[in-house]
C-alpha cells in the first residue's frame, strides 16, 4: 500500500486542521506543563476512527514528549528518571501480563482526587521522592495507562512536588513520559495495529508539534517559578476535575 499524508477517512481540511491542532497543544504543555497531551486527544476523537484514537494519540505523544525532553535535556533530573525507568518496564510487564478487567470509573475517580491531593494537600514526605518511592510511582503509572491512558496529570503533579525550577519540571516529566508512551509502540504493534497507514500522518504530527514545543518553551521563560506553578495546579485541577466528571458519568451518577 503506497504511504500517504492523509489517511483514509480524513479529509485534507481537517488534516491541516489536527497539525495545526498539534502545535497548540505541544505550545500547552511546553510552557503550561501539561495539558495539551488530554486536549488533543479530545480533538483528535471528533474525526480519528476509534480503533485507531488510541494508538495514533499514543505515538504522537511519544515523539512529542521526545522533542520536548530533547530541548530541555540539559534541565531533567536525571537522577529521578534513573529511577522511574526501570519503572515503567516493571508496570507495562505487568499490565500485558495480568488482565484487569475494573470498571475505568474507578481509575478516573482514583487518579482525580490524588491529583488533587498532590495539587492542594500537605506536601508528600521527602522520603517518597527518593528512589524506591519514584520507582513505585512509575510502576503504578505505567501499570495503569494501559488500561486507562490518563496517567500524565499524575505523573506530572507527582513531579511537580519533586521540583520549584519550572524548566526541571517540564523537562523531568517530558522524559518521564517519553519512557511511559515507548511500551504502547510495542503492544499496539504486536495487537496488529497498521501503523503503515499512520506513519506520515503521526510523523507530521509529530514535526508540527516540535514547532509548537519551540515557541512554548519560549513562553516558558517568560514566567516566572511562583507564577507557573500557580498556573500548573490550576490546569491540574481542572484535567483532575474532568476524570472525576468523566467517572461519574462512566458509571452513571448523572
Amino acid at each position: 500500500m503506497e504511504l500517504t499524508l492523509i489517511p483514509q477517512g480524513l479529509s485534507a481540511t481537517t488534516a491541516g486542521f489536527l497539525l495545526l491542532c498539534s502545535v497548540m497543544t505541544s505550545m500547552i504543555t511546553a510552557s503550561l506543563g501539561a495539558g495539551g497531551g488530554l486536549l488533543l486527544l479530545v480533538l483528535m476523537a471528533f474525526w480519528i476512527p476509534p480503533a485507531a484514537i488510541i494508538p495514533v494519540h499514543g505515538m504522537i505523544q511519544l515523539g512529542s514528549n521526545a522533542g520536548r525532553a530533547t530541548l530541555t535535556w540539559r534541565h531533567t533530573d536525571w537522577k529521578a528518571i534513573a529511577a522511574f525507568a526501570p519503572g515503567v518496564l516493571v508496570g507495562a510487564a505487568l499490565g500485558a501480563w495480568i488482565l484487569v478487567d475494573l470498571p475505568t470509573h474507578l481509575w478516573q475517580v482514583t487518579i482525580g482526587l490524588f491529583v488533587l491531593y498532590l495539587c492542594w494537600g500537605p506536601a508528600l514526605p521527602r522520603g517518597v521522592f527518593g528512589t524506591p518511592g519514584i520507582f513505585l510511582a512509575s510502576c503504578l503509572t505505567s501499570f495503569i495507562t494501559l488500561f486507562v491512558g490518563a496517567t500524565g496529570p499524575l505523573v506530572a503533579s507527582f513531579i511537580k512536588q519533586m521540583h520549584v525550577d519550572r524548566f526541571t519540571t517540564v523537562a523531568t516529566f517530558a522524559t518521564a513520559m517519553t519512557l511511559q508512551h515507548a511500551p504502547k509502540a510495542l503492544v499496539f504493534g504486536l495487537a496488529g495495529f497498521m501503523f503503515r497507514d499512520w506513519i506520515l500522518f503521526i510523523l507530521a504530527m509529530i514535526a508540527f508539534g516540535f514547532a509548537g514545543t519551540w515557541l512554548g518553551l519560549h513562553v516558558l521563560r517568560s514566567m516566572s517559578n511562583r507564577h507557573f506553578s500557580r498556573v500548573f495546579n490550576v490546569l491540574l485541577t481542572l484535567l483532575a476535575l474532568r476524570l472525576l466528571w468523566q467517572a461519574g458519568g462512566s458509571a452513571g451518577w448523572w
